[in-house]
């Protein structure tokens, strides 16, 4: 599995733990950014890398942090066929996988530590999506996407 990850200048520190972590448990990790934490990066940019580079196929999931992670993932979630969930605690890492079959996770660095955010990413990266009543709760997502004229919100 491929996974992408991405910041604003504010959260580079836990990014890049969480990527090492990602790398060491044997995935394969790309950084969409931000770099330094001197160079400002408005969360919006990488948000929206990630989440194009998951519906381009080029990534499978995402990890995006910003201050609280809701900026960040709501730039993420505008990409048609996106779901990106905010979480500061495993339990909704699980249900975002299990449940709503989200692609990206989210998280605020001054909300979660470093060991948590391991803990959120692990679990979310060990959780499957279980499809049944949810697959059609996830569909009817999709056709809001669809009812605003986005009939390709699906992703390929």
């Amino acid at each position: 599995m491929k996974i992408g990850f991405g910041s604003d200048h504010a959260a580079i520190d836990l990014k890049n733990c969480l990527l090492e972590h990602m790398k060491e448990r044997g995935f394969e990790c790309v950084d969409f950014g931000a770099y330094s934490p001197t160079e400002k990066v408005d969360y919006p940019i990488p948000g929206r890398a990630v989440a194009e580079a998951i519906r381009r196929g080029e990534i499978d999931r995402g990890v995006l942090v910003c201050g609280t992670g809701v900026g960040i993932s709501l730039a993420a979630n505008k990409v048609p066929g996106i779901r990106a969930g905010v979480c500061s605690e495993p339990y909704t890492a699980k249900m975002i996988a299990e449940h709503n079959n989200c692609q990206i996770v989210a998280m605020g660095a001054r909300v979660v530590g470093e060991e948590l955010g391991k803990m959120i990413c692990d679990t979310f990266f060990d959780s499957e999506f279980q499809g049944g009543r949810h697959a059609r709760r996830v569909g009817l997502i999709g056709q809001v996407e669809k009812d605003y004229g986005y009939a390709d919100a699906e992703i390929k």
